[in-house]
């Protein structure tokens, strides 16, 4: 790697590290032409499939829409942050380990119907009703007897139940 301050191109490592968040290893690096010292980054690059929307367009893959659409859903839930972030970081391993060039923005919003209803079934509810775009109350009925029959994991035993006991195991 060329020095970014003489452009020498003889560095070495001095020391290697991983982050706190276990997602790049954090490289301390010198010149050997100057000795100035400086850090790198290596993270993976991970290959998002590109988005296809219910219209047929396609567009790239935006992990911020994933997000801001779970966060919105969650709005004062009583959802530990470390769980939603959690969460966050599985839906998106999931997605980008898929190794599929394109995938159905179907696939991706019953993925994160799927984790909403591991974390908790209010967002759930809250999401699948602009997800599904329910017309009417038993549209939610019907949701509601589905989340009821389904087992979605184990779910955040903190959280309020909207469907009684039954849940808690």
């Amino acid at each position: 790697m060329y020095c970014p301050f003489c452009h020498h191109q003889d560095t070495r490592v001095v020391d290697s590290r991983v982050t706190s968040d276990g997602l790049q290893i954090r490289r301390r690096r010198e010149c050997s032409a100057c000795n100035a010292r400086f850090n790198t980054f290596e993270v993976p690059e991970l290959k998002a499939p590109n988005v296809v929307k219910s219209n047929g367009a396609r567009e790239p893959f935006n992990e911020e829409k994933i997000k801001r659409g779970l966060l919105t859903a969650l709005e004062k839930r009583p959802v530990a942050t470390a769980d939603v972030d959690r969460a966050i970081r599985g839906l998106m391993q999931h997605l980008r380990t898929l190794d599929e060039v394109e995938i159905t923005s179907k696939r991706i919003g019953e993925c994160v119907m799927h984790t909403l209803a591991k974390l908790d079934e209010v967002a759930y509810l809250r999401f699948a009703s602009v997800y599904l775009d329910f017309d009417d109350i038993q549209a939610f009925r019907d949701e509601i007897e589905k989340l009821e029959n389904e087992d979605h994991g184990a779910l955040d035993f903190q959280q309020i139940s909207l469907l009684g006991a039954r849940r808690r195991k």
